[in-house]
């Protein structure tokens, strides 16, 4: 079994650089396939309140029977949710769901700059840590304004920003910020969302000379970069192929051609941060 290595947090904790993502997992295709990724050797679970399936993810954290430390698991709040006291409500029951005492990471899941609420609910993020019950409190598609907001509002910024992110949109000025400033950053959809990515004659040809899956190349780019990394599949095998870009090295000349296909905020596939104010599972 092969085990993610960890990524250090500036708040001195640290993150399994691959997890298992549940983005459009029902929730009782959830209590099942968590457990195969957890019995797979992934320790880092990724779900949302806007996902609907934080029960199910709770009851597969018991089924497996891990200890609690051994877990890392991550959750959002939704936009729907945004502002101190439907935070704070939206939390609970996110805990409730999930059947947990304390949080590894919980991220305020869009900017939703229309609503004006960011830097309102970051605090009360802010406050869920004070009181322990978060170890660790991070974003989810914020933008460079975003976080410099966040920064001179409160004057915490977040150990993490999790982005669309994957060769059509490698966000390299977004990264090299997050650099510049101790954010780890976080590739969700970084599979892409059938937008031709694991086609890309490139990214086959590379997956050709390693004799390994296009998804295995995507994935070990995203590690190779030094980003979190979420790939989400529902298929027993995929799970385990999944885990195995663990062992796949890529050059120093396959990076540069895998990054050298960012076609910018054309290959977006997600919402767009600058507008999205609405509920979105992503």
């Amino acid at each position: 079994m092969t085990l993610s290595p960890r990524l250090p947090f500036r708040d001195g904790r640290s993150i399994p650089q691959l997890g298992y993502g549940v983005w459009k997992v029902e929730n009782e295709v959830a209590a099942d396939v968590v457990v195969q990724a957890l019995q797979a050797g992934y320790r880092h679970v990724d779900t949302a309140r806007g996902y609907n399936n934080e029960a199910g993810v709770g009851q597969a954290l018991r089924t497996a029977g891990l200890a609690r430390d051994d877990v890392f698991v991550t959750s959002k709040v939704p936009n729907q949710d945004q502002g101190r006291d439907a935070t704070l409500a939206s939390f609970d029951a996110t805990m409730a769901d999930l059947g947990l005492d304390e949080l590894d990471l919980y991220l305020l899941h869009w900017p939703a700059p229309s609503k004006g609420l960011a830097v309102e609910t970051w605090q009360a993020l802010i406050e869920l840590q004070q009181q322990g019950r978060i170890r660790s409190i991070g974003t989810s598609n914020f933008r460079r304004e975003d976080l410099e907001r966040l920064e001179a509002e409160t004057g915490v910024l977040p150990v993490l920003n999790q982005i669309e992110l994957h060769p059509y949109i490698a966000q390299p000025e977004l990264r090299a910020f997050h650099a510049e400033k101790g954010i780890v950053t976080e590739s969700w959809s970084p599979l892409g969302q059938g937008g031709g990515e694991l086609e890309d004659p490139v990214v086959t040809e590379v997956a050709a000379g390693h004799g390994a899956t296009p998804a295995q190349v995507l994935i070990a780019w995203n590690l190779a970069l030094g980003n979190v990394v979420i790939p989400k599949s529902v298929t027993p095998e995929r799970i385990v192929s999944n885990l195995a870009s663990l062992d796949l090295t890529l050059t120093e000349e396959e990076i540069a051609r895998i990054s050298a296909l960012d076609k910018g905020a054309a290959g977006r596939k997600g919402p767009n941060p600058d507008e999205f104010a609405g509920h979105q599972g992503a």
